[in-house]
């Protein structure tokens, strides 16, 4: 496979660079993290590059970045379910077991409603445990249509 772009004179092509693929989705996601925080800093509030960083951060392993960006968010968003269901997540990665069933309690109060995911969400395996997870999962069945 050859890519020659007409106008900046560069090419590529496949297997001239050997990048071990862990390595590549490595930076890959170092790329979108900089791009993210390059399109926050003209637009603030742009709401689709913080989902996306939110994300990337949490990805990285850059778990307390991730949870400022969704603490952003759920102030920016507060009547959205999605939004203050990855706060949750990020609360549950940092420690916050408290915060964390808060935000996931208002998320389902705001319409969330797939326990499936929550129990297989890897991000909240630190909830499981405690006796208010079962409490949870229930009241989110209980939204399923």
């Amino acid at each position: 496979m050859s890519l020659v772009p007409k106008r900046s004179g560069w090419s590529w092509k496949e297997g001239a660079v050997r990048i071990p693929r862990g390595r590549f989705d490595s930076l890959h996601t170092d790329f979108l993290i900089e791009m993210d925080e390059a399109a926050l800093e003209a637009r603030p509030d742009d709401l689709d590059a913080l989902r996306r960083l939110g994300e990337l951060y949490t990805r990285r392993g850059r778990s307390a970045d991730g949870l400022a960006i969704d603490r952003r968010l759920a102030r920016l968003c507060p009547n959205d379910a999605t939004i203050h269901y990855n706060l949750a997540c990020s609360l549950a990665l940092t420690g916050d077991a408290d915060g964390s069933f808060d935000a996931l309690r208002r998320a389902v109060d705001l319409g969330y409603n797939d326990p499936g995911h929550m129990e297989a969400d890897p991000d909240l395996e630190s909830l499981r445990r405690d006796e208010r997870w079962k409490q949870l999962l229930a009241r989110a069945a209980k939204r399923v249509v």
